[in-house]
């Protein structure tokens, strides 16, 4: 009893480790330099009018700035209009500006936006096979690129994307919002994202990303769009952010089945805070399912979670490989949420029938600690696969309080883990210190070695 007193405690302050949860990307903000030039849209021929097609403009403009990328960068700047346009590319050292009462409108023509290969960690389309449309705004290879603005908006004006995902007439993968891949020191900030056709923002392959200050909303009807989605990327904070989206809030992928398991970059040192996530059909807070090349070193705190059907849910099947390990998630209020939380092995599809079933996930080492929830229909499930089961969850200081239509409170199979002050009881498969109480402590000691280190040298 004494050590796991011991243990509850140390639970009960900041789990935040070097190289364990200890992804404090958040703390590093970039700071933005003004850039030493800038253009206008409208010196390229960009009309406001929210009818003409101003994708030449935007190439054309943003084509010119390349010349300044050796000489600080520039910058574009959208002035107060409706800018329609089709998918058009950005380049390094330049910012995008769009001032308050600027809406940059995305064609709802499909022939204004171009298809291109699937990602390789994909190996194809995820709605479709082959191909995928161009998001609307896009880079690749990219290094120092800012999308700012004095709270601009862009406006995917999804719902043509919605009836054509629903009646399976797509030929091809839907497009994001924004797509920047393989790209280096990216800030996302200060702008209003609306009626994506799919994902708000996908960083993919891409490092030291910051994304702040920013709000996404779609309906609650539209099919599968997601808020933001880093994907095989790393170094990366998501703070001070308002997202309501029909399926996923935030969602963390790394590649799908055999495709991302042979590109191998995972998603790692993510650090997300202080945002207020609401979605409908799917989770505000979601690890994969396409997490192939693995998610770990994740730290998630005060966060807000409401009117949602998921809380925080780990998602992947057998054929992922992969892994989902040392993740903090701590200081989440919940409200109105249908289930809490929840981890399945029983979640996703393949690409195609090359996948190897024997390739079997790893959830490992997840803590989950001071949180609070009203109005819960189920405090939470956890499935894992028989062959893999989830091991190390460590609960501590959860209080959901449940609503009167409750089924049950908790579901457990093939899942190991400790827990304590937990309200309601939790699953005896979670009661097990002797099982993880080695993880859990080993966690935690690393943690008290980095503060005593950090100590050290702050004195």
């Amino acid at each position: 009893m004494l050590v796991a007193l011991v243990l509850l405690l140390a639970l009960s302050n900041e789990v935040r480790v070097n190289g364990y949860g200890g992804s404090e990307q958040c703390e590093y903000s970039p700071e933005l330099a003004p850039r030493p030039h800038s253009v206008s849209i409208l010196e390229f021929g960009a009309v406001g009018d929210g009818k003409t097609l101003n994708t030449i403009a935007f190439q054309n403009a943003i084509f010119y700035l390349k010349s300044f990328a050796d000489k600080g960068g520039a910058q574009l700047y959208v002035p107060p209009g409706q800018w329609l346009t089709g998918s058009f590319n950005l380049t390094s050292h330049l910012t995008l500006f769009l001032e308050r009462g600027a809406v940059i409108i995305g064609s709802q023509d499909p022939f204004h936006w171009e298809v291109i290969d699937p990602l390789p960690s994909y190996g194809r389309g995820i709605e479709a096979p082959g191909g995928r449309y161009l998001s609307l705004i896009n880079g690749y290879m990219l290094n120092d690129v800012v999308i700012t603005g004095n709270n601009g908006t862009i406006d995917g004006v999804g719902s043509i994307w919605w009836r054509s995902f629903t009646s399976h007439s797509l030929n091809y993968s839907r497009p994001h919002l924004i797509e920047l891949v393989a790209s280096n020191s990216v800030v996302v900030s200060n702008i209003t994202f609306l009626n994506t056709p799919a994902y708000g923002i996908h960083p993919v392959y891409c490092s030291n990303v910051h994304i702040h200050n920013i709000s996404i909303s779609a309906p609650s009807e539209s099919p599968f769009t997601v808020g933001i989605v880093p994907d095989s990327s790393d170094n990366v904070c998501i703070e001070d952010c308002t997202i309501s989206m029909g399926f996923d809030a935030i969602a963390l992928k790394s590649g799908w089945d055999e495709y991302g398991i042979a590109y191998g970059r995972p998603t790692k040192n993510v650090h997300i805070r202080r945002v207020h996530l609401q979605s409908s059909s799917g989770s505000t807070l979601a690890f994969g399912s396409d997490m192939s090349g693995g998610i770990s070193n994740v730290l998630v705190e005060h966060v807000h979670l409401y009117n949602s059907k998921t809380g925080i849910v780990f998602r992947t099947t057998r054929g992922r490989g992969g892994y989902m390990k040392e993740i903090v998630i701590s200081d989440i209020e919940m409200e109105n949420i249908y289930r809490a939380i929840a981890a399945t092995g029983h979640c996703g599809s393949h690409p195609d029938d090359k996948f190897d079933p024997n390739a079997l996930p790893h959830l490992d080492q997840i803590i989950l600690k001071n949180m609070t929830g009203t109005n819960i229909t189920i405090a939470g499930t956890f499935s894992g696969l028989e062959e893999s089961p989830f091991t190390n969850i460590c609960l501590s200081n959860l209080n959901f309080s449940l609503n009167s239509m409750s089924p049950f409170t908790w579901e457990c199979s093939n899942v190991s883990g400790f827990s304590e002050s937990v309200v309601p009881k939790p699953c005896l498969d979670l009661e097990t210190p002797s099982v993880s109480y080695t993880a859990c402590s080993s966690m935690l000691s690393n943690r008290a070695k980095a503060t005593t280190q950090a100590s050290y040298s702050s004195a």
